[in-house]
């Protein structure tokens, strides 16, 4: 067997490696040194927001940005179900509860439609909102025409986990900075990476400082250890700080890349009926990941039939998110449900997408869909 085609590879090189000895070579290993803080205020610029504070894991940043805007024991977070865990979880992390609601099923993200309709419900019950989270999914960003006038008028903030769309743009505007507070990963999968790693991203001096001083644990400005608040050990180590810098100057690149592909994959699947891209059509998308959806009433085959094939021929590919309330951890919470994310669940399949992906790997997988195809002319 060759060697296996990933979803979405890491793109380092030799640029990486000269950030990151320059680092070594410096000596400054402390959260305090240069590293770190020009890597927050080149990113803070690339996407236009007034601050950013970059902590170990997008994870990590999700939980300080919801415990910032108030999220906590007695209060809810509305949360897509269509999402990766660690959206729900960093909820759960603050003591609040996560109230799931489904997704659109053109574009898999939150369902405006459906979450009026949730704030009001919740509002009658007399539960507290602390926020509403939207995830930016495969790098498309959420109707924020729709969605921010709601949330205005309902007084609940919106948290911003933009995990998958740095880079991406909205209406112009960047992903990430559309709620009170966005966030960023910077895990070995994503647009651009540092191993492991997030940022929050505001224009609210006070929401970053006090996120700032939780993710020190919580240390006060005296000379001793003094604390008065549970804080965390969440601070971007300097050395994937240098890493991220390093890939930030290359972002652009590493998108047009992933766009090509898409580009492609678009090409190939408009011949087949039955199938489409989902959220196809948006200029802004970063194209994080490609995921095909397919009808298999008209196509005859199912998406997990595709899957097995490019197993076979070590391409990597998998549905997109089990939703959360079917989770058996979730499965009590509360929902509002139209049947899109089970659906896409069961019917979609994310393709390789990575900028890293050499010609030759990106000749594997269309080989093999198109040998997959042609076996069911």
């Amino acid at each position: 067997m060759t060697d296996p085609v990933f979803l979405s590879p890491p793109d380092i090189g030799e640029l990486e490696e000269s950030y990151l000895l320059r680092a070594i070579r410096g000596g400054r290993f402390d959260p305090d040194g240069p590293e770190l803080g020009a890597f927050e205020r080149e990113l803070a610029a690339r996407v236009g927001v007034g601050y950013a504070l970059g902590l170990s894991s997008g994870t990590a940043a999700l939980h300080l940005a919801l415990l910032a805007v108030g999220a906590g024991p007695g209060t809810v977070v509305v949360v897509p179900t269509l999402t990766f865990a660690a959206t729900a979880n960093a909820v759960t992390y603050t003591g609040a509860e996560p109230v799931f609601v489904d997704c659109e099923a053109s574009t898999g993200n939150l369902d405006v439609d459906l979450l009026s309709d949730l704030l009001g419900r919740l509002a009658d019950a007399g539960r507290r909102v602390a926020a509403v989270l939207t995830v930016d999914i495969n790098g498309r960003c959420a109707d924020y025409d729709r969605l921010l006038p709601l949330c205005a008028a309902a007084g609940v903030p919106v948290v911003e986990d933009a995990a998958q769309a740095l880079g991406s743009t909205y209406r112009g505007r960047c992903a990430g900075t559309f709620g009170r507070v966005g966030i960023y990963s910077f895990s070995h999968n994503k647009i651009m990476t540092t191993a492991g790693g997030g940022m929050v991203v505001s224009d609210d001096p006070a929401l970053i400082a006090r996120a700032r001083h939780l993710a020190t644990q919580a240390r006060e400005p005296v000379p001793h250890y003094e604390h008065r608040d549970v804080g965390y050990n969440y601070r971007l180590s300097t050395l994937l700080a240098a890493l991220g810098r390093a890939q930030l100057t290359r972002l652009d690149t590493m998108i047009a890349r992933r766009r090509a592909l898409r580009e492609r994959y678009e090409r190939l699947f408009a011949a087949v009926p039955g199938t489409r891209i989902l959220g196809t059509g948006d200029p802004g998308s970063n194209c994080w990941l490609t995921s095909v959806v397919i009808d298999p009433e008209r196509t005859g085959w199912q998406a997990s039939r595709l899957a097995e094939h490019l197993a076979g021929h070590g391409v990597e590919c998998r549905p997109m998110w089990k939703p959360m309330h079917r989770q058996p951890v979730y499965a009590d919470r509360q929902v509002a449900l139209t049947g899109a994310a089970d659906l896409l669940f069961a019917t979609s399949l994310s393709l390789p997408s990575g900028s890293a992906l050499t010609d030759d790997q990106v000749e594997r997988v269309f080989a093999g869909i198109t040998e997959f195809l042609a076996e069911r002319r």
